[in-house]
């Protein structure tokens, strides 16, 4: 095997396992809501503020 066929055999096998490390953030997002709002998390919305 020469040593190009070797490097191209060790890239394509590393890339998608450091693909897969990296991962999805979207469970990272974070709701923001306009001001006199508080966001819901049984709704999933943003709902008026209840001040008392």
């Amino acid at each position: 095997m020469t040593i190009k066929t070797l490097a191209a055999a060790v890239a394509l096998t590393l890339v998608p396992a450091l693909a897969i490390a990296e991962g999805c953030n979207y469970e990272k997002r974070v709701m923001s809501c306009a001001e006199g709002t508080v966001f819901d998390a049984a709704s999933g919305t943003c709902v008026t503020s209840v001040n008392s």
